[in-house]
């Protein structure tokens, strides 16, 4: 078993020095591939690496990947795709046989009944102390579940979160997302060194001084790593939300009191140069969302939220911000556009400097307007203020 271990190790160091020299003078996704072996030579050496040496190494492990996985006549990356934000679609434009908007009909906001189960969710989220039981001093956690692009746009909004004088002194934001933890890495609970990406988080809630208990709302991205492998639309997505389904019920059995999970879809990857998670599956990943919410108003028991109903499975399901606009063609209502200095260099991650913190002020300012997220993030004098 060490021996075979020691192997293993030994072929990615050189997968890894390979890449090295593939992008020299020119990181992959932000990528140094000289760093990387560097952590990875530490590993085999039996020494610990920190969780951000971890999440590194593993983002480069990620890029390796996808670099030998690359197909032959990929697509070049392009500025625009010509495809339609699900948003602008209405109910009479298909999509590969789907019709338009966020909750499908071409609607954009959820159906009347289930708006009023939101709110029926939403009354239950206040202040609880450790143990969950109401407490003016207790705290609302949001926490964030997802992969390396969902902790780089978190993270940033985290940081405009503490600074925002409109937020609720009791709601506490924790990023608990990681690089390389795709869909089948939570839904299965995939171990590695340091744990699964449920320890993680865990170890993250702790840090931030909140327990599992206090955790009552979740935003949710995710995205299957090479989803090619399994297939053409609408293969690819069905498995995207089969995954994120399974997430939502592991979830709800760590936190007893989440009562909301608001979900996201991809950005635009039209830029990508990698299969890591290209066009048109970022666009499509949507529809993963869009079925999983459509599902649980129908009365899916996997994804029940009302303990009416049955026993509860899920949090409520409803849709945070629709992030993706079709590169450089200005989405209509906002004018968002990606630009390519918007994503690294593989295309597919944000760049610190404008990608992740255009999507943390995107965020940001949904928790502060949206009708059904405003009631908990809000302070009572800014609740007052609120058109």
């Amino acid at each position: 078993m060490r021996t075979s271990r020691r192997s293993l190790v030994a072929v990615c160091l050189a997968a890894l020095c390979l890449l090295a020299c593939a992008f020299a003078g020119e990181p992959a996704g932000g990528i140094d591939f000289q760093r990387a072996q560097e952590l990875m030579r530490k590993r085999q050496q039996g020494q610990t690496l920190t969780e951000e040496e971890q999440q590194y190494l593993q983002r480069a492990i990620e890029a390796r990947r996808a670099a030998q996985g690359r197909p032959e006549g990929a697509p070049p990356p392009k500025a625009a795709t010509g495809l339609v934000p699900l948003p602008e679609m209405g109910k009479d434009d298909k999509y590969k046989g789907e019709d338009g908007g966020l909750y499908g009909q071409g609607q954009n906001v959820p159906p009347a009944a289930h708006a009023e189960a939101a709110r029926a969710a939403l009354a239950q989220v206040q202040p609880l102390d450790a143990e969950g039981k109401p407490s003016p001093d207790g705290h609302v956690v949001l926490m964030s579940i997802g992969m390396s692009n969902t902790t780089q746009e978190f993270s940033k909004l985290c940081e405009l979160a503490r600074k925002d004088p409109l937020r609720s002194p009791r709601v506490v934001v924790v990023d608990a997302a990681f690089g390389g933890a795709d869909v089948a890495s939570w839904a299965e609970s995939r171990r590695t060194q340091w744990g699964t990406p449920w320890e993680g988080a865990e170890r993250r809630l702790k840090q931030a001084g909140v327990t599992p208990q206090q955790v009552q709302v979740v935003w949710l991205k995710q995205a299957k790593i090479g989803p090619a492998r399994s297939g053409e639309f609408p293969a690819h997505a069905r498995g995207l939300a089969d995954g994120i389904a399974t997430i939502l019920n592991l979830a709800k059995e760590r936190y007893p009191n989440l009562r909301i999970a608001y979900l996201s879809s991809r950005i635009y990857a039209g830029y990508a140069t990698t299969p890591l998670n290209p066009e048109p599956y970022a666009y499509e990943s949507a529809f993963a969302v869009r079925w999983l919410i459509q599902e649980q108003i129908k009365g899916e028991p996997k994804l029940n939220p009302d303990p009416a109903k049955g026993p509860v499975k899920s949090p409520l399901l409803l849709w945070g911000p629709y992030l993706w606009g079709d590169g450089t063609t200005p989405r209509k209502g906002d004018g968002l556009v990606w630009n390519r200095e918007d994503l690294a260099g593989d295309g597919t991650h944000p760049t610190p400097t404008s990608g992740a913190p255009k999507v943390a002020q995107m965020l940001l300012r949904f928790f502060q307007a949206d009708p059904l997220a405003r009631a908990w993030y809000l302070s009572p004098d800014a609740l007052k203020q609120a058109p």
